[in-house]
């Protein structure tokens, strides 16, 4: 029973003698029992267990009884599978072998392949540094040989043939390699420096013939030198080979063409430049020629000289005018073709100095710019150095320009020719800024230095003549626009048309101290004459004269027109009233006193004025239409200027009318209502209507 318990119980092996015997460990053990189905059901039903121990092994025994007699049942089975089993175990046995072996044949492919691998990178790497080393050696070999083709062409082609250029290019590549690897100490190098030291002498020889001669040909007469320029360009890389290779071949080159061009720029420019004083003007402005001298004085000084019968050009330019001058300094005229003294010659045309002027330094300016890029491009000079490079050239005859400007400016006094090559410069000044070609710039300034100075001076000898002129010594006095005045107008006009693109502060201060003087004159002017009616219309005349020139070329906000805008309206009030008080000045004075005392409200001191009244009335109604005409008929005599003297009109008869107006607003007084001879006064919109008949038609 007890053996039978402790199989179903299923304690396990307990070895109760050993220390690390642990109870917990055997109720664990219990207790998993316990759980067990059978168990449990047998202690359920409250079977005995002993009994059901015996019925167990009982049924253990059948089952096992049972178990034999199947196996012996199968025993010839059982042996068969057992052969098969060993005849198996055979075949895999012999399997396993010939597996090892293939195995041990991979292992060595394997070695093998990795072996290969390793000879394969290493092949690569050398065939990539023979590689490299190939390309080296190659263009080493490459540069290191000349070629037949080279030496022959070197030696026997024309310079100017397209196979000569690209094999002096290779040439010089070749030159440029052996120079490196004599650095590098290559001994490769000493077997092609003979040969290609031949080839240099040789293409330096042909090179310096061609390029002297060409520089030659700008010397013959009647030559276009932009021809041979525009050749040199075209093998501008040729000076770049004898610069790199022969420095002083190629200073020898620089310094030839310095010179021949410095000498064919100065006798050219000479030449055309004394060529151009010939078909200036013959009489031109001298000191006596000024705003403020009579104009009897120098047909005087021409009377005494015996000069005066001498005929004066037709086409002369009058001294202050600017007329067609100003186109000048139009684009198309400022960058038109530069004159041809022979041809003008044969045409018997005479210019003014600006037309020279600008023809003389237009040609300048075209030359100058082309000339720059020329050295820029074929010297591979830049900065400074072309700079310098230029004034070696140009320098000479841009010291003739500026000692012969000198000379004409000390003794001319036509101030406007003067601000016209002023403003030429300016404009030039501009062009070569825009087209980047600095050579010019100093000799621009000094040029300025030049004129600026002249002009002002001329411009303050004309504020002077002004101030210092004697009205006594003007002739006889006439009311008409005086000549001095005109050339003021005319002259003023012309500065400010011209100074507009590039003002000058300078210009406008003179201008103001001349208009100052200008104004003083006029005012002296008008004194002299007796009467207060002739002064003003001489100062009306003038004025307005004034007024029209400026604004026909100067802006209608300029400082001068302003001015004598408000002179000339403060005059023309003046002269109104002047001329309204010798027909209506009893009714005006009425009408001021009147309005003076309703102001101050002793309109009543007037009342017994009936007479004076009647008679103001009576004979405004009776005489104002002649008198009206015969105002108009004064006016459009008085004034040169149809248009100021309907103006001036148009002024008066308004004034008259508000004068009128007054009038009837002073008698329309409860002070005045009992009067009788209000009745005949004249309706306002019918004598509005009558004079409107009386304005001049324009």
């Amino acid at each position: 029973r007890s053996e039978v318990d402790i199989a179903n119980l299923n304690l396990g092996e307990l070895d109760l003698t050993t220390d690390e015997f642990i109870l917990d460990e055997v109720d664990t053990h219990i207790q998993a029992n316990l759980e067990d189905d059978l168990v449990k059901e047998a202690l359920k039903t409250g079977v005995d267990l002993r009994q059901y121990s015996k019925q167990v092994e009982s049924e253990l025994q059948r089952i096992e009884q049972a178990s034999i007699k199947d196996y012996i049942k199968e025993s010839q089975n059982i042996a068969l599978l057992h052969n098969q089993i060993t005849a198996c175990d055979s075949i895999l046995e012999r399997m396993e072998g010939m597996l090892s072996g293939f195995q041990s044949d991979l292992w060595s492919i394997s070695s093998e392949i990795q072996t290969l691998q390793q000879q394969s990178v290493s092949m690569s790497v050398r065939l990539k540094n023979r590689q490299a080393v190939r390309s080296h050696l190659s263009q080493l070999v490459d540069e290191l040989v000349v070629p037949g083709a080279m030496i022959s062409t070197i030696l026997d082609s024309p310079v100017t043939e397209q196979e000569f250029l690209e094999q002096l290019h290779e040439l010089n590549n070749k030159i440029n390699f052996a120079k490196e690897l004599s650095f590098r100490e290559t001994l490769a190098c000493s077997d092609i420096q003979d040969i290609v030291d031949r080839l240099k002498l040789k293409a330096v020889s042909k090179i310096r013939e061609f390029i002297l001669q060409k520089i030659y040909s700008f010397r013959k007469p009647m030559t276009n030198y932009q021809i041979p320029q525009n050749t040199l360009l075209k093998y501008r890389f040729f000076y770049q080979f004898l610069l790199a290779n022969e420095r002083t071949v190629a200073k020898e080159i620089r310094d030839e063409y310095v010179d021949t061009m410095s000498k064919i720029y100065y006798s050219y420019f000479k030449s055309y430049s004394s060529r151009l004083l010939k078909v200036q003007y013959e009489e031109v402005a001298d000191k006596d020629d000024l705003m403020g001298v009579e104009d009897t004085a120098k047909k005087d000084i021409l009377h005494k000289s015996g000069f005066f019968s001498k005929p004066s050009l037709k086409s002369r330019n009058t001294i202050f005018t600017l007329g067609q001058r100003g186109t000048i300094l139009s684009p198309a005229e400022l960058e038109g073709p530069i004159l041809v003294p022979h041809t003008a010659q044969r045409g018997d045309c005479r210019y003014p100095y600006e037309t020279l002027f600008r023809s003389q330094h237009f040609g300048l300016l075209d030359n100058g710019c082309r000339e720059f890029l020329f050295l820029c491009d074929f010297f591979m000079v830049t900065g400074n150095s072309a700079l310098d490079l230029f004034n070696c050239i140009m320098g000479k005859t841009l010291a003739m320009f500026l000692k012969s400007m000198s000379t004409y400016v000390s003794d001319c006094y036509d101030s406007i020719a003067i601000f016209l090559c002023i403003h030429i410069i300016l404009r030039f000044r501009a062009i070569t800024a825009k087209r980047n070609i600095p050579v010019l710039d100093k000799y621009w300034d000094a040029v300025l230095e030049l004129l600026w100075p002249r002009f002002e001076l001329i411009l303050e000898m004309n504020i002077h003549s002004i101030r210092s002129t004697d009205p006594q010594r003007l002739g006889v006095l006439d009311t008409r626009p005086h000549y001095i005045t005109r050339r003021y107008a005319e002259f003023s006009s012309a500065i400010v048309s011209i100074n507009q693109t590039f003002p000058n502060e300078k210009t406008h201060t003179l201008l103001g101290q001349l208009q100052v003087e200008v104004e003083n004159f006029v005012l002296k002017m008008a004194a002299e004459f007796p009467s207060r009616r002739d002064q003003l219309i001489f100062l009306i005349n003038n004025y307005d004269m004034l007024l029209g020139v400026l604004m026909e070329r100067a802006a209608d906000d300029s400082k001068e027109v302003e001015g004598f805008q408000q002179l000339l309206l403060a005059r023309t009030q003046e002269f109104i009233e002047e001329i309204l008080s010798a027909p209506f000045g009893g009714m005006i004075a009425f009408v001021k006193e009147a309005e003076a005392l309703m102001e101050k409200g002793q309109l009543d001191r007037l009342k017994n004025d009936e007479a004076r009244i009647t008679q103001l009335v009576r004979g405004f109604s009776s005489s104002w239409k002649q008198s009206v005409e015969a105002m108009s008929q004064e006016v459009m005599r008085s004034f040169t200027n149809f248009k100021n003297g309907t103006s001036i009109i148009q002024g008066a008869l308004t004034q008259l009318i508000q004068y009128y107006h007054g009038f009837h607003k002073v008698l329309s007084q409860p002070t005045f209502r009992a009067l009788t001879v209000r009745s005949e006064l004249i309706n306002l919109h019918h004598l509005m209507v009558e004079v409107k008949k009386h304005k001049p038609n324009f």
